[in-house]
């Protein structure tokens, strides 16, 4: 009776043992190691359910079976033309062999340590084997802008060889050549910020706004150009008017001085009457013209005037 109760008990401590550290459950987005004495045994479990392990002998080990962040370190790079700029980075991965990836790495906090050397030091590399266009932009391109200043902002878009996303996939790749054993997979590399240093900053600024002078300068040049235009027209147009102002205003001067001297030679070829009236009234205009106020006038008997009085007298 008492070698039962032995036998019990130790059936029911050996039950417990499995009910409570015998089984583990595999999410759907985990997949697990199992290890026995520290040292893994089988392959990984990423089948989702309820398995079966050695109570106290064996231990799990989850990985995470989805994409996995990586946060780069905001670093100094010089670039190739010796220009030196801030250079934020940031990365997704997966582990795709978890075994590899637990005897090489145990764990993710091993591979964000693993992941900041070998990504920033491809970052470092692939920068400063670049000029800082190349970091900068993507693609050469055609501006978008008014054909009046094409040309000019042309003239300000070097021609680039290699873009920055094509510097991107180069740090992917030759990230995951260097993470080949790990286990893992670098699944996307992209900069996250370039930020200029100082000394960077103020040359591209002046540079901004050297662009941006030689646009205003062009269409301020233009704008002068066409205001003359407009200028030598008006003047061309003004002088034209009064021209024909004149012209009309001569003709019909000369029709007036015309239509006088008719008036005045019919007036003369009237009778004696009329033709001595309109010499009186011409001497007498003759005569307020020439003369004023302080002139004294010395007549002869003979002269016109004295006869003129002398006929309205009698």
């Amino acid at each position: 009776m008492k070698n039962f109760k032995i036998v019990l008990f130790v059936v029911l401590g050996v039950l417990f043992l499995i009910a409570y550290d015998g089984f583990y459950i595999v999410d759907e987005t985990e997949q697990v190691i199992i290890t026995q004495f520290g040292d893994p045994v089988g392959e990984a479990v990423a089948d989702p359910g309820m398995h079966f392990k050695i109570p106290l002998i064996q231990r799990t080990h989850y990985f995470d079976e989805r994409y996995l962040e990586w946060d780069g370190d905001r670093n100094q790079v010089p670039t190739k033309d010796k220009k030196f700029i801030f250079v934020d980075t940031y990365a997704r991965w997966q582990i795709t062999d978890p075994l590899q990836f637990f005897k090489r790495l145990r764990d993710e906090r091993g591979a964000q340590s693993r992941l900041d050397d070998i990504l920033d030091g491809e970052t470092r590399n692939a920068v400063a084997s670049h000029d800082l266009v190349e970091v900068v932009r993507l693609t050469n391109r055609d501006p978008e802008s008014d054909a009046t200043i094409t040309d000019v902002v042309e003239d300000s878009l070097e021609e680039i060889a290699v873009g920055r996303g094509s510097i991107q996939e180069e740090i992917q790749e030759l990230g995951n050549q260097r993470a080949e054993d790990l286990g893992l997979k670098i699944l996307d590399f992209r900069f996250k910020r370039i930020n200029y240093v100082e000394d960077v900053r103020k040359t591209v600024y002046d540079r901004m706004i050297s662009e941006r002078n030689r646009i205003a300068d062009k269409f301020r040049s233009e704008g002068e150009g066409e205001a003359a235009r407009i200028n030598g027209e008006k003047q061309r147009e003004l002088n034209r008017i009064e021209s024909e102002a004149f012209r009309e205003a001569e003709e019909i001067r000369g029709k007036a001085d015309a239509r006088a001297t008719a008036i005045y030679a019919d007036a003369y070829n009237q009778t004696n009457a009329a033709r001595e009236l309109y010499n009186f009234t011409r001497t007498m205009e003759s005569y307020d013209r020439a003369l004023d106020d302080q002139t004294s006038l010395i007549l002869s008997t003979n002269s016109d005037f004295f006869r003129f009085l002398n006929d309205i007298q009698e």
